[in-house]
């Protein structure tokens, strides 16, 4: 038994040894493929790199703050500088902050330190005197006789009614409206002053074109607003504007007119604007949008 088993000894071995040296050869050949393969991935990565790299440049580029291109630091109002290189990058314009606005200083509706007028104000045609457009001193054309004539057939009318009207302040010049004017400030203060009496320049009365009225008979009444209440105060509020004329200061408009109301005070216009305002219901700064 012994003889047998050391015949086949040999060939056990030789099988061993075959199957090592298989082993070996095909773990010699795994093993250089696989050097080859990650070699091939390595080299085909670099590229790769390289271009993330470029991009990730490309981005800090483009995340960089934009320099002024003007020479005192101002930033261009526009998104492209025409005198800057077509290489230089496209500036996003600037948001534009809307202009305060300004705000204008008053006292008694007056604005605080304007300039004395040199010009006097039409608006859409129509001569304006009020607290904040001026007359110019010089401005002395005395009564006007378009408004005159319109006074003496609308005063033929009344009469007609019973009623005798009397045109008893007209036109007044700058030295004398001044004159009033101190008068008035000496006696009730400069605040309550304001409120009836123009100060030299802002009155309509040196446009020529303005006329306090009153009732003969009734001079007790006259600046008075009891004067509105008789029978001529309020016929002539209700027929003046047929005449050319307008109830120049009326109820409940003070904040616009800058004046109380005054039921004697009535303005000519001419044509038909008397009765537009009148049929308006509104204030001659109502009517031509003067603010």
């Amino acid at each position: 038994m012994k003889r047998k088993a050391n015949r086949k000894s040999p060939i056990a071995m030789i099988v061993s040894i075959s199957i090592i040296i298989l082993i070996a050869i095909l773990g010699s050949i795994y093993y250089k493929f696989e050097v080859a393969q990650t070699a091939t991935e390595e080299k085909s990565v670099e590229p790769n790199e390289l271009e993330n790299k470029e991009t990730q440049n490309t981005i800090n580029e483009k995340e960089e703050p934009l320099k002024p291109q003007s020479g005192n630091g101002d930033e261009p109002d526009s998104a492209e500088d025409p005198s800057s290189s077509s290489e230089q990058p496209i500036k996003e314009p600037a948001k534009e902050t809307p202009p305060a606005t300004e705000e204008v200083e008053l006292e008694n509706g007056y604005i605080v330190g304007q300039k004395p007028a040199t010009e006097p104000t039409f608006v859409k045609g129509v001569l304006i005197a009020n607290k904040k457009n001026p007359l110019p001193a010089t401005y002395n054309k005395g009564e006007d006789p378009k408004a005159r004539a319109a006074f003496e057939k609308m005063a033929k009318a009344a009469k007609e009614n019973g009623l005798e009207l009397v045109a008893f302040s007209g036109f007044r010049s700058y030295e004398y409206q001044q004159t009033l004017y101190d008068r008035y400030v000496k006696r009730d203060g400069k605040e309550a002053a304001d409120r009836y009496s123009a100060r030299p320049g802002y009155s309509e009365h040196q446009t020529g074109l303005a006329f306090d009225i009153g009732e003969k008979g009734r001079e007790e009444l006259w600046l008075t607003n009891e004067f509105g209440d008789t029978e001529a105060g309020q016929w002539l509020a209700q027929n003046a504007h047929k005449y050319g004329f307008i109830l120049r200061y009326p109820k409940g408009k003070e904040e616009i007119t800058g004046f109380m109301h005054e039921s004697w005070h009535f303005r000519y216009l001419e044509g038909e604007l008397a009765t537009k305002v009148y049929e308006a219901g509104v204030t001659l700064e109502e009517y031509l949008g003067i603010q």
